[in-house]
C-alpha cells in the first residue's frame, strides 16, 4: 500500500533529480541564449568533473575539498575550450555558427570520451554520508535535501548574478541586442567567455549532485546532454526561469513514473512527458 508519507520521499527524490536537470538545462541555455552554440559537450564537463573529484576522493581528501578542485578543474578547462575551439566558431554567424557549434562540441565530447574510457572504465559514486531524515512519519533521502539545498542556493545566486550585477546586467543586453550592448560598450566576445566558463561549473556541479545518488561512467556524459537538451527545449530554449521550471517538473515525473513502473518505462514517460508539453505549448521552441 503506497501511504502519503511514502510518496513524500519519492517527491523529495524527485526535486534532486529536477534539480541535477534544472542545473544542466541552464548549462546549455546560457551558451545557446547567449552566444548561439548549443554545447553538445555539457554532458562530457558534468562527467569530467565527477572524475575529478574522484581522483581527488580517491587521494585522501573530503568531498567538499575534492568538488572545489573538480570544479576549478572544469571550469579552467571551459576556459581553455572557450578560447580555442569556440573562437572559431564565434567568426561565423547565423546558422552558420549553430551548424558549426553542434559539430565542433560533437567532436569535443567524442575526444573526451575516448580519451577518459582509457583512465576510467568503471562507473564511480561520491560519498556523501548525511544519512536520513524523520519528516511527519517519512523517511526522506539525506543526500536529497543536500542536493536541493544546494541546487536552490547555486540558482538563486545565479539569478542574482544576472540581475543584480554589472556583469550580469551586461550579460542580458547581450541576451536582448547584441548591436546594442556593443553601441553601450559592452564587449559580447567577452561576456560570452563568461558564460561559457559559468556553464561549465553550472553542468560540473549538476554532475556532482547526481553522482552522490547514482553512479556515473564515462558514457553518461551522452545521457546529460540528451537531458539537458530535453530541458532546454521544453523551457523555451532561451529562458532560464523556463529551464529551471522544466528541470523541476520533469524531474518529478520521472522520479513518480520510476516508483509505480520502474525505470525504463520512466524512460519513456520522460520523453512521452517533454513531447506533450512541446504540443500543448508549442512557442517553448521559438
Amino acid at each position: 500500500m503506497v501511504t502519503v508519507s511514502t510518496l513524500l520521499g519519492v517527491a523529495v527524490d524527485g526535486l534532486a533529480f529536477g534539480v541535477f536537470l534544472a542545473l544542466l538545462g541552464v548549462g546549455i541555455t546560457l551558451v545557446f541564449g547567449l552566444g548561439e552554440v548549443l554545447n553538445l559537450a555539457i554532458g562530457a564537463f558534468a562527467v569530467l568533473t565527477v572524475l575529478v573529484a574522484t581522483v581527488v576522493v580517491n587521494a585522501g581528501q573530503g568531498l567538499v575539498v575534492a568538488s572545489v578542485v573538480a570544479l576549478v578543474t572544469v571550469t579552467a578547462f571551459g576556459l581553455v575550450v572557450d578560447r580555442t575551439l569556440l573562437s572559431l566558431v564565434y567568426r561565423s554567424e547565423g546558422e552558420e555558427r549553430i551548424l558549426l557549434g553542434i559539430f565542433t562540441t560533437l567532436g569535443l565530447t567524442v575526444l573526451l570520451d575516448g580519451v577518459l574510457i582509457n583512465f576510467f572504465p568503471s562507473r564511480y559514486t561520491l560519498p556523501l554520508n548525511v544519512g536520513t531524515v524523520s519528516f511527519g512519519g517519512a523517511i526522506l533521502t539525506g543526500s536529497s535535501l543536500a542536493v536541493i539545498t544546494i541546487g536552490v542556493v547555486v540558482l538563486a545566486a545565479l539569478f542574482a548574478f544576472l540581475r543584480g550585477t554589472f556583469l550580469g546586467k551586461a550579460t542580458r543586453t547581450v541576451f536582448q541586442d547584441e548591436r546594442g550592448a556593443r553601441l553601450v560598450g559592452v564587449n559580447p566576445r567577452k561576456i560570452r567567455t563568461l558564460i561559457f566558463v559559468l556553464s561549465a561549473a553550472v553542468a560540473g556541479l549538476g554532475g556532482l549532485v547526481f553522482a552522490v545518488g547514482s553512479a556515473v561512467s564515462v558514457a553518461s556524459g551522452f545521457q546529460f546532454t540528451t537531458f539537458a537538451l530535453i530541458i532546454s527545449i521544453v523551457g523555451g530554449v532561451r529562458s532560464l526561469v523556463g529551464a529551471v521550471a522544466a528541470g523541476v517538473l520533469l524531474g518529478l515525473v520521472n522520479q513518480f513514473a520510476n516508483f509505480f513502473v520502474g525505470s525504463y518505462i520512466a524512460t519513456i514517460i520522460l520523453f512521452t512527458a517533454a513531447i506533450v508539453v512541446l504540443l500543448v505549448r508549442p512557442e517553448a521552441i521559438s
